[in-house]
């Protein structure tokens, strides 16, 4: 699905990220956990083709992600910020309609409409459809962005791709499971995601790989089991924790203190 080798990535003097290899197949949920500082956005900006690092190249689908057309490339992956502009002067059905734009010039199709619509349920925001975003709470501005950057990827096309910049932010218990119930069930149609979290427990929950990072490098890369060890997480986050099988799911429970 996806490759990178060797990703280095400095602004002025200062290196944000080293000697950074990653592999994504298809049907595969990555996470991108570490501290703050960790350069974990830096990463995903880099993977998505937003930022460009030198010479290294990612290659998408057997082909570098730079030799995509723009708009066929929207079609195949798309990109959840962190930071989106808490000032559009839209209604929400309209936010939600941007993520269609690769698919038609002036108005919207009926498969475009479809689109907005069961994301709109998939994130329980129907009901704010004609709300205009700006009036909206912090937790429900996100989930319109989760459901635009999903309607984006509403199409016929094999094995998509989304990156996800710490999507949770804002989001009470439930709307967060269920964000993740909608990136979980995005993969199961041999679709990949790649996601900063910053909850631990979530990430081994849903999760299939971890990629934990510190100081701008890679300080481990595997599965929930190979990578949240006592050792690993306290040294990559500076804080002592305990590891505990999960009563349910029987992944690893980290316990910070």
């Amino acid at each position: 699905m996806i490759k990178a080798h060797q990703i280095n990535y400095k602004h002025k003097e200062f290196h944000i990220l080293e000697g950074i290899d990653v592999s994504l197949g298809y049907g595969e949920f990555l996470a991108i956990v570490g501290p703050n500082g960790a350069g974990k956005s830096s990463l995903l900006s880099i993977l998505a083709d937003e930022v460009r690092s030198g010479k290294q190249k990612v290659v998408f689908k057997d082909k570098p992600i730079r030799n995509w057309n723009v708009k066929e490339l929207s079609m195949h992956k798309a990109k959840f910020s962190q930071h989106n502009s808490n000032d559009i002067p839209l209604d929400v059905k309209d936010v939600v309609m941007m993520g269609r734009y690769p698919y038609f010039d002036a108005q919207p199709g009926q498969e475009d409409l479809e689109a907005m619509n069961n994301m709109m349920y998939e994130t329980d925001i129907f009901h704010l459809k004609e709300r205009e975003y700006n009036t909206l709470s912090g937790g429900e501005k996100q989930r319109v962005h989760l459901s635009r950057v999903m309607a984006q990827l509403q199409n016929g096309i094999a094995h998509k791709l989304v990156f996800l910049d710490e999507p949770l932010n804002n989001l009470d218990i439930k709307h967060q499971y269920k964000a993740l119930e909608i990136i979980k069930n995005f993969t199961k149609k041999a679709n990949s995601a790649i996601v900063v979290l910053h909850d631990l427990n979530l990430a081994a929950q849903f999760a299939d790989k971890i990629l934990l990072m510190k100081s701008g490098k890679v300080s481990a890369y595997g599965t929930p089991q190979e990578v949240f060890t006592a050792d690993n997480i306290s040294q990559a986050y500076n804080f002592p924790c305990t590891i505990c099988e999960h009563p349910i799911t029987h992944n690893p429970m980290i316990i910070f203190g």
